[in-house]
């Protein structure tokens, strides 16, 4: 997904063009990574002074919901970015601290035998959390 991408569907789907909508996008579209609310409200603070938490969450989950924007928990707290563009079944590997993916081509799902013919499966989600390379290694000189 990129910016063009995202506006193009809200406007498929009849969503109205904002600037605040257009300048969070934006801030995803830079952003390689899962971010928080809070940090969409920090960026964006500055240029919009009346900006509430209210407004963040309902178009956060308004992006969610039209597939724009994924979203996973980490640490309690709902964090988002960018819709993958890949069309093919995937995964990925999150880092902790700094927020950055990274895809995982193998899927655990398809090692799951028909355990249960009972079961119908409609979907999963698979994600691996640690630290990058560059988290991972801050990590071991602090520990050092």
């Amino acid at each position: 997904m990129n910016l063009e991408q995202a506006l193009h569907v809200m406007k498929e789907k009849g969503y109205k063009h904002t600037d605040k909508r257009e300048d969070m996008l934006s801030l995803f579209s830079r952003e390689k990574r899962y971010i928080a609310a809070k940090d969409v409200l920090q960026a964006l603070q500055g240029t919009y002074s009346g900006l509430s938490y209210d407004t963040i969450y309902r178009n956060l989950s308004l992006f969610a919901d039209l597939g724009i924007l994924e979203e996973t928990e980490l640490e309690g707290e709902k964090k988002y970015r960018f819709a993958c563009s890949t069309d093919h079944h995937h995964h990925h590997l999150i880092c902790v601290d700094c927020g950055k993916t990274k895809h995982i081509d193998t899927c655990p799902m398809d090692t799951i035998g028909e355990e249960d013919d009972s079961f119908t499966i409609t979907g999963h989600k698979f994600e691996v959390y640690g630290y990058c390379g560059e988290c991972g290694g801050k990590r071991s000189g602090a520990e050092a």
